[in-house]
């Protein structure tokens, strides 16, 4: 689950986005200052809660972390719209420390790779990889489904020819990090960064 807030470009509007709409045609039902969105068939992928700081002060720009108390107030104005649902809180970190265990090249690309990635709570994602630096052993920063980037890209599975991809193994520049290397590549970590912990 995503909260998204940028009043200079986007409006007083909290963005929340709960999955992917696979390509699927969105539909949107307002009512008041709430809108629920769905794909067609039948999936709610999202809400837009508008004029929202005459209810809460939200803090941030981009991708914004909320209290407990703003998720209850924005419950209490889904239902007071008159949807049914409730918007329950995502807390597995989306950015974490990741182990490359395989590393192989893609059967249809001269530079794409196709890594098994241990994550948190020791599961493995397949992650396919453009890096020219990735390799089996290396500590890594893993966005996985459900992350959105500082630039604004969320990351959902897919393919990457023709072979599935649950996630994204992050340059520092991806990552927007203070004095990112030019050089292409992703963000090695050091060898004792704990593995599944979170990255921030």
């Amino acid at each position: 689950m995503i909260f998204a807030y940028n009043k200079e470009y986007v409006g007083d509007t909290l963005l929340i986005v709960l999955a992917d709409d696979r390509g699927m045609k969105q539909q949107v039902q307002r009512q008041g200052n709430v809108a629920k969105l769905t794909t067609e068939d039948g999936r709610t992928i999202g809400w837009n809660l508008f004029a929202i700081s005459e209810k809460m002060t939200i803090e941030g720009n981009g991708q914004v972390t909320l209290t407990d108390a703003q998720l209850a107030t924005i419950n209490e104005l889904i239902q007071e719209a008159g949807f049914s649902e409730t918007v329950v809180k995502d807390a597995e970190p989306k950015f974490v420390v990741g182990y490359v265990q395989e590393c192989e090249a893609h059967p249809d690309s001269d530079h794409l790779s196709i890594t098994k990635v241990k994550v948190d709570e020791g599961k493995v994602l397949q992650i396919v990889c453009g890096a020219p630096n990735i390799r089996k052993g290396l500590k890594v920063v893993v966005a996985k489904p459900g992350a959105m980037m500082p630039d604004g890209l969320l990351i959902w599975p897919g393919e990457l020819r023709g072979v599935a991809c649950a996630g994204m193994i992050c340059s520092a520049k991806e990552l927007q990090l203070t004095n990112a290397p030019k050089k292409r590549g992703i963000l090695e970590l050091p060898q004792d960064a704990e593995t599944g912990s979170a990255f921030k």
